[in-house]
């Protein structure tokens, strides 16, 4: 996949370094799956499927090794969420020849709203732990494990719901860069439409990811690529990366800032 017009030469290097030879992750992601199921002796798995490339690889990795014990749940707020996304996701379902279920979360959304002060912000974080229960309740009817689909680009920015899209038994992606992980979908035969679109967790209208987060996965996976694993320091990395400094500077405020939600909850000290 081409590299978009605003990343430089010098940071598709870093970015050709990352993502490198991506063939054995999905292997890897399998055995993790069997092995979790296995150990826990779950019926199978549970996976929220939105449409957008995370869930997409999650769902084709899982299909590989668990099809017939893989549960897609396809649950859009038809109030915000992009009839397009439902199209992809449950073509994907037919695609993998997995079992799914459809579910429109939006008269949950809005019960909830008649009780709640209006807060856009919030509401689309309740939208992602409304989500969030439907996986637990279904894992909890029919014995299975939930898998998440949080990429590491995305955790590491704690750019996610906090007991919402980032709870989860099994987290498939979490040592994935974005940049990786769409390598990875084209690997595993994702339709390439889900692994160009740009990315949006659809908790509101009109809601893309790198416009909130102000930069592009690219320049986010170079940068925290360069930090925090190969030990540059901020300002060394941004030059490593052709980057501007401030815009590095702020990505790598925005992993700080995340730490806690990256943490188990503290706990008072036992006396």
């Amino acid at each position: 996949m081409a590299a978009p017009p605003w990343v430089s030469p010098l940071n598709q290097d870093v970015l050709d370094e990352l993502t490198g030879d991506c063939s054995g992750h999905a292997e890897q992601m399998g055995r993790l799956l069997l092995e979790q199921v296995g150990q826990s002796g779950a019926n199978g798995i549970v996976l929220g499927l939105s449409g957008g490339v995370d869930s997409a690889v999650a769902a084709a990795a899982a299909a590989r090794v668990l099809r017939d014990r893989t549960l897609a749940l396809v649950m859009p707020d038809s109030d915000v969420s992009p009839e397009s996304e439902t199209v992809d996701a449950l073509g994907l379902v037919d695609r993998l020849r997995i079992g799914y279920k459809l579910l429109d979360i939006s008269p949950i959304v809005r019960a909830y709203s008649l009780y709640l002060e209006p807060d856009e912000r919030a509401r689309g974080n309740l939208r992602a732990r409304v989500r969030m229960c439907i996986l637990y309740y279904y894992a909890n009817l029919e014995g299975r494990l939930v898998v998440g689909a949080g990429d590491k680009s995305e955790r590491l920015l704690g750019y996610f719901t906090k007991f919402g899209d980032g709870a989860s038994d099994v987290e498939l992606l979490a040592g994935l860069f974005k940049s990786q992980v769409r390598k990875v979908a084209g690997h595993l035969g994702v339709p390439g439409n889900i692994i160009s679109k740009k990315s949006s967790p659809h908790l509101w209208s009109g809601h893309l990811a790198e416009k909130e987060l102000g930069a592009s996965y690219e320049e986010i996976d170079s940068i925290l690529y360069c930090t925090l694993d190969r030990g540059m320091d901020t300002l060394e990395a941004a030059a490593h990366c052709d980057i501007d400094k401030d815009r590095a500077l702020r990505i790598m405020e925005m992993h700080r800032k995340s730490a806690h939600k990256r943490s188990p909850p503290a706990g008072a000290p036992v006396q």
